[in-house]
C-alpha cells in the first residue's frame, strides 16, 4: 500500500469509530409503551416485590392459613386458634346486633313513657312535639307526641294512671279496653322505643305513626 492509501484509511476508521452501529429507529409513543410493558414483564421485574396492598393481602392469606392449620390440628395452639375464631365471630356479631339496635333495646320497667311521676296534659306533650317537628327535631317530636297519646288516653280513662308503664304495655292496656287502638298504637309504640331507647335516628314516617297512634286515640271509643 502507497503513503497515499495510509494516509486515507487513518479518516475512514476515525469516522468509522464515531459513527453509531445501527441508524436511529423512530419509536412512536404507542409502540414505546408496549416495549415498556414488554420490558417490565420480565422475570427480573416480578422477582422484585409487589405492591404493599398484594404484601398485606398475602399476610392476611397467610395468617387464615394457618388459623385454618390450627384448628384442623396440624398446629400445637389449635385451642388458642379456635378461641380466636370464635371470639372473632362473636365480635362480628355483637356489631351486628348493636347496628340494628337490638342490643340497644330491650324490653323493660325502666324504659317508662314518662320520666316524671306527674306528666302534662295531653294538649301540652301534643303542642310542644308540634314545635319540635316543626324545628326538625323528629326524635324530641316523637317522644312528646308519643306522651301526649298516653296522657290522652289516661284522660279519657282507657288507661288507668300507672306509673312506670312502658310503651309496649301501652299497647296491651289500651288493646284489652279498646282493642280498636292495637293497630294504630303498635307501629307508634316501636316507633318510640327505638328512637327513645335504642339511639334510633327520628325521621319523618316514624313521627307519622305516633301522630297516627295519637289521632286514633282522641276518637276512641272504649268497648262495652
Amino acid at each position: 500500500m502507497d503513503a497515499s492509501g495510509a494516509a486515507l484509511r487513518g479518516p475512514v476508521v476515525i469516522t468509522y469509530l464515531l459513527l453509531p452501529a445501527e441508524p436511529p429507529v423512530d419509536v412512536g409513543r404507542d409502540q414505546g409503551a408496549q416495549e415498556a410493558a414488554k420490558e417490565l414483564s420480565k422475570s427480573a421485574y416480578r422477582q422484585s416485590g409487589g405492591s404493599i396492598i398484594e404484601k398485606a393481602i398475602a399476610k392476611v392469606l397467610d395468617w387464615i392459613s394457618d388459623l385454618l392449620d390450627s384448628l384442623t390440628g396440624s398446629s400445637s395452639n389449635g385451642h388458642a386458634g379456635l378461641a380466636m375464631l370464635i371470639g372473632l365471630l362473636a365480635l362480628i356479631v355483637v356489631v351486628v346486633l348493636w347496628r340494628s339496635g337490638v342490643l340497644r333495646t330491650s324490653h323493660g320497667t325502666t324504659q317508662a313513657v314518662f320520666d316524671t311521676a306527674k306528666p302534662r296534659t295531653a294538649a301540652e306533650y301534643r303542642a310542644q312535639s308540634e314545635r319540635e317537628a316543626a324545628s326538625g327535631d323528629y326524635a324530641l317530636a316523637i317522644r312528646s307526641r308519643f306522651r301526649a297519646c298516653v296522657s290522652e288516653l289516661t284522660e279519657r280513662t282507657i288507661l288507668d294512671e300507672r306509673a312506670g308503664r312502658t310503651a309496649y304495655e301501652v299497647v296491651a292496656d289500651a288493646g284489652r279496653t279498646t282493642p280498636t287502638l292495637r293497630e294504630p298504637l303498635q307501629p307508634a309504640a316501636l316507633a318510640f322505643t327505638e328512637v327513645v331507647y335504642g339511639n334510633r335516628p327520628g325521621t319523618p314516617e316514624r313521627y307519622a305513626a305516633v301522630v297516627a297512634a295519637d289521632n286514633a286515640a282522641r276518637t276512641a271509643r272504649m268497648s262495652v
